[in-house]
């Protein structure tokens, strides 16, 4: 069992299934967790888990850094982010690939380059940072009715490269070893790899920063 005792983890979008899950995995292997929603009445349950749980705007950047001072205030710093804001929209063909879906598929790229920007000290600051975004196997297989989608999730993929190549270049300017890791999960689709990917991403602190940093791991699911 990974032992993430005084660690803290930050989940982006932490109310869905997913954010559950993950709460639980992280709270039992040691983790402090903090717990980002849009919706405080929907934190409330993750708190029961023992998260802290914090309301915020994702897609809001006077937001984002408005959180990353207050648990700085409070003498909080992460070592770790799993980034969770999402959603699907799409069907149509390319034709039925509207701007009102894009946008809605934006938030997430938008939320990720917010958080990983307001809590890029924070992770480059810790001797053992991990971060993770769920992507998609439409990155490399991308379908018309999807086309929104996979561009957002591509996109979402190259911002978490830049954060590898980020962690990278601060070690080694820093001339210390690597301790931080930034790493894609895909997936065909989400439901039912819950857990998956809740075990997989504290296993992440299992291995060493230079292995996994900027690595593409694919869940599969067992079904």
């Amino acid at each position: 069992m990974t032992d993430l005792t005084g660690r803290t983890v930050l989940i982006a979008g932490a109310t869905s299934r997913s954010g559950h899950v993950a709460t639980r995995t992280l709270r039992d292997a040691g983790a402090s967790v903090i717990a980002v929603g849009h919706d405080p009445a929907k934190l409330q349950p993750l708190a029961a888990l023992g998260a802290r749980g914090e309301s915020c705007d994702l897609t809001d950047e006077h937001g984002v850094t408005a959180l990353a001072e207050r648990l700085r205030a409070d003498g909080v710093r992460i070592d770790g982010l799993l980034h969770l804001v999402g959603g699907w929209r799409g069907g149509g063909g390319l034709a039925g690939q509207s701007e009102a879906d894009f946008r809605f598929l934006e938030r997430s790229l938008t939320a990720l380059r917010f958080v990983t920007r307001a809590f890029d000290d924070d992770l480059n600051g810790s001797d053992a940072a991990r971060v993770a975004i769920v992507s998609s196997i439409q990155v490399d297989r991308p379908l018309a009715g999807g086309a929104n989608y996979a561009t957002i999730k591509a996109a979402s993929e190259t911002w978490a490269r830049a954060v590898a190549q980020g962690f990278a270049k601060t070690a080694r300017d820093g001339e210390r070893p690597l301790a931080a890791a930034s790493v894609i999960f895909r997936v065909k689709a989400l439901e039912g790899l819950e857990q998956t990917l809740a075990d997989r991403f504290v296993a992440l602190w299992d291995a060493a920063a230079a292995d996994v940093n900027g690595s593409v791991i694919e869940l599969l699911s067992e079904r």
